[in-house]
C-alpha cells in the first residue's frame, strides 16, 4: 500500500510561500519574512486562494490568477470621499497614494488613501488598494497539518 499523499483540506495548519504580483509588479512576498501559515476552510485569506491551494500537496506550486469577486472585491464608487483641505491635520502629506486611518464617531477604524488632491480638497479612497485588481499568486505549500482543536476554537495558528 503506498501512503497517501498529504493535501491540503479544511482545518489543514498550510505553510505557503506566495509571491504576489498585480499589474506585472510584486505587491508583497513571503520572500525574506518566511512562508505565512493559517488554517485552511476558515476564511483567514482571500477566497479565491484558499480555493486555489486545496488539494495542494507539500512541495507542489501553481500560479493563479484571482478575479476582485474572489480577492477583494471590486470598487466601490461611493467609497471615495472628498474632503476640505483645512479638515487634514498638518503632518499628512496631501499626496495621491498616502494611506490614512480615519475613526468614526462610534470608534470604528477604517483605511483610506488619498486617490486625488484637487485645489481645495483631497478625495479619500475607502476602498481596498487592491479591489478591483485581478491578484497573479505564485504559491508553494511547503507544508501541511492537523489544526489543533484550540487552534481551531481560536482560529488562528498557535506557533509553539
Amino acid at each position: 500500500m503506498s501512503e497517501e499523499k498529504r493535501v491540503v483540506g479544511d482545518n489543514d495548519v498550510v505553510s505557503l510561500e506566495y509571491t504576489l504580483t498585480v499589474d506585472g509588479e510584486i505587491i508583497d512576498s513571503s520572500e525574506g519574512h518566511g512562508p505565512i501559515e493559517y488554517i485552511q476552510g476558515q476564511g483567514h485569506i482571500i477566497p479565491g486562494l484558499e480555493k486555489a491551494v486545496a488539494g495542494m500537496a507539500v512541495g507542489e506550486s501553481k500560479e493563479v490568477a484571482i478575479s476582485p469577486a474572489e480577492g477583494y472585491g471590486e470598487e466601490d464608487p461611493n467609497a471615495f470621499v472628498e474632503v476640505p483641505k483645512s479638515e487634514f491635520p498638518p503632518n499628512i502629506p496631501l499626496e495621491v497614494g498616502t494611506p490614512l486611518q480615519l475613526r468614526d464617531a462610534q470608534g470604528q477604524v477604517f483605511d483610506a488613501y488619498i486617490a486625488e488632491v484637487k485645489e481645495n480638497s483631497a478625495v479619500l479612497n475607502f476602498n481596498h488598494p487592491l479591489a478591483g485588481k485581478t491578484l497573479n499568486f505564485s504559491v508553494k505549500v511547503v507544508g501541511i497539518r492537523e489544526a489543533t482543536p484550540e487552534e481551531i476554537a481560536h482560529g488562528h495558528v498557535h506557533h509553539h
